[in-house]
């Protein structure tokens, strides 16, 4: 494409510019790559996205990087983890639905062999690979007897030198009972163990083993802020009191700073509380106590994680490899309304847990509509923020272009100069379906097609201005122009049906080229915890 050749004329020479004046000490022509992926994470959630949480790490790396406005995941964890490692669509992965095998070939609950990871296209253009963090790509779990041949898709299997964190989703923070070294199981940890220290100090661990002459890819997916809640006590102290005022008040104001930020049209309403969430005002004395404790337990992970993040930037400060280190920071789906309307609060030693609910999660998403398994912008809005001194001639600015993380992929194959394969392992790879963001960094435009999501029947198509969503397989297709209207509140589909209908076509089209359809029957798609109405866990986390 000629914006990314051009980028990448400038880029070459900018590094070269960049060995000649370092005091003598090169700069590799290749960028280590640090990839970090939050679980659950809500779109107003760190405070360069309007938050009055505590992450003046993050914020740090999106001041002298890039912040994305309109960034999407899967709207759900295994479909993005999956899209995410592979450059391709979930259902193209294998992954549509969660780890269950759902009997086709889009929805297998695994890998499969017709894609390849991040890490495999990586290792072969010479890099060292380092996982660290929540896998949840494979149906083969820990602590069940897993069999050597089930690890096929555990991380040493797909490209990975080296792995610890949990293979499967949901854990406790404090005593995992799915931890992973490489390809052994783990006992579950005693006291003094926390899986976003762990998980950084593993990290750190990798990087400072890499080989001098290697550069390094590291993929940091932390389980925070997911359920069930736990933080030391000392972060939940932080937060004590701060979120009286509640989820109407807290919502406002997070839109006010969203709007001075510049992340927000003005003109774009904030969305307002669905009818199944009560106003603050009027619950209990003794619901709201509950209830902030709730949003406490939330804000000192997501504090802690931001703290773990800034642990593992100084290291690369240290070693000198911070300038020529391309991160990218974003979250696998919008907040979580698992838990029921206010959340679910549990006491336990040595934290409390708790399930933020969907009342927390309207908060979490501001301004959007819905959450976590949607395909409205509540559920598929990441924050992403880029990081590169070496490589991103502009800082602190915004990017408001569309983007997706399969274009993940592609922008590591660029940056890296590796070769994605047509044939791995004796098997065809289905070719990348994301561009390269190489242009964003410098301000170019990416010129790309429509954007597509499907999952548990939910389904939107991205197309410029333009996007068509729905609720469920049989719901009705809605209709929104985001230029105006990113919020989602006037559904033009009645007013402009041509539209919706050439949409429709898209998606469909899509649909049978992606491996969306078939869809698993209703009856196997109603496996463990599935069929819960909003608001409600569901799927095998």
């Amino acid at each position: 494409m000629k914006n990314t050749s051009k980028y990448r004329a400038w880029l070459g020479c900018l590094l070269l510019l960049n060995a000649s004046a370092a005091m003598g000490a090169p700069v590799a022509a290749k960028p280590n790559i640090l990839l970090i992926l939050a679980d659950d994470l809500g779109w107003s959630d760190i405070g360069c996205y309007g938050s009055e949480i505590s992450t003046p790490n993050l914020d740090a790396l999106a001041a002298d990087g890039l912040r994305f406005t309109q960034f999407y995941n899967t709207g759900r964890c295994c479909p993005t983890r999956a899209s995410l490692l592979t450059g391709l669509y979930p259902h193209q992965a294998g992954m549509g639905g969660m780890t269950l095998d759902l009997g086709v070939d889009g929805y297998r609950g695994d890998l499969n062999k017709e894609c390849v990871t991040i890490a495999e296209v990586l290792r072969a253009a010479g890099y060292a690979t380092y996982a660290a963090g929540k896998w949840h790509v494979t149906k083969f779990k820990v602590p069940s007897k897993t069999a050597e041949e089930d690890k096929f898709n555990w991380p040493l299997q797909r490209g990975f030198d080296r792995y610890f964190g949990i293979i499967n989703g949901a854990a406790n923070y404090f005593h995992p009972e799915s931890l992973a070294l490489d390809n052994t199981p783990q006992p579950t940890p005693g006291d003094g163990f926390y899986t976003t220290d762990a998980f950084v100090d593993k990290a750190i661990e990798f990087i400072n083993d890499c080989p001098k002459d290697k550069p390094f890819f590291l993929y940091l997916a932390f389980n925070a802020p997911h359920w069930p809640l736990q933080a030391p006590p000392a972060d939940v102290a932080k937060y004590q009191g701060k979120y009286a005022e509640g989820w109407d008040k807290l919502r406002e104001e997070r839109h006010a700073r969203q709007i001075q930020l510049g992340l927000l049209d003005s003109d774009w309403a904030l969305s307002p509380r669905t009818d199944d969430i009560p106003a603050w005002d009027s619950l209990s004395l003794e619901d709201k106590a509950r209830s902030e404790e709730i949003m406490t337990l939330y804000a000192a992970v997501v504090d802690h994680m931001d703290q773990a993040v800034g642990r593992l930037i100084d290291d690369l400060k240290k070693r000198g490899e911070l300038d020529n280190t391309l991160i990218f920071f974003m979250s696998d789906n919008g907040g979580c309304a698992e838990g029921g309307v206010l959340g679910k609060l549990e006491k336990s030693t040595p934290s409390d847990s708790a399930y933020c609910g969907e009342a927390w999660a309207n908060l979490e998403n501001t301004p959007f509509r819905l959450y976590k398994h949607y395909n409205h912008e509540g559920g598929t809005s990441a924050p992403f923020i880029v990081h590169w001194p070496a490589g991103i001639p502009l800082k602190g600015e915004l990017r408001t272009q569309p983007s997706h993380l399969i274009d993940i992929m592609a922008t590591s194959v660029d940056v890296s100069g590796a070769k994605y394969p047509a044939e791995f392992n004796g098997h065809p790879i289905t070719p990348m379906e994301g561009k390269s963001l190489l242009p964003e960094f410098a301000g170019q435009p990416v010129e790309r097609g429509p954007i597509f999501w499907e999952h548990m029947g939910n389904a939107a198509v991205r197309d410029g201005d333009w996007k068509l969503v729905r609720l469920g397989r049989n719901g009705a297709w809605e209709l929104y122009n985001m230029k105006t209207d990113r919020t989602e509140l006037h559904d033009l589909a009645a007013t402009n049906p041509e539209k919706a209908k050439d949409l429709a076509a898209k998606w469909d089209a899509w649909a049978e080229r992606a491996r969306v359809k078939p869809y698993p029957s209703e009856k196997k798609g109603k496996g463990k915890k599935k069929g819960k109405k909003k608001g409600e866990e569901s799927g095998d986390e």
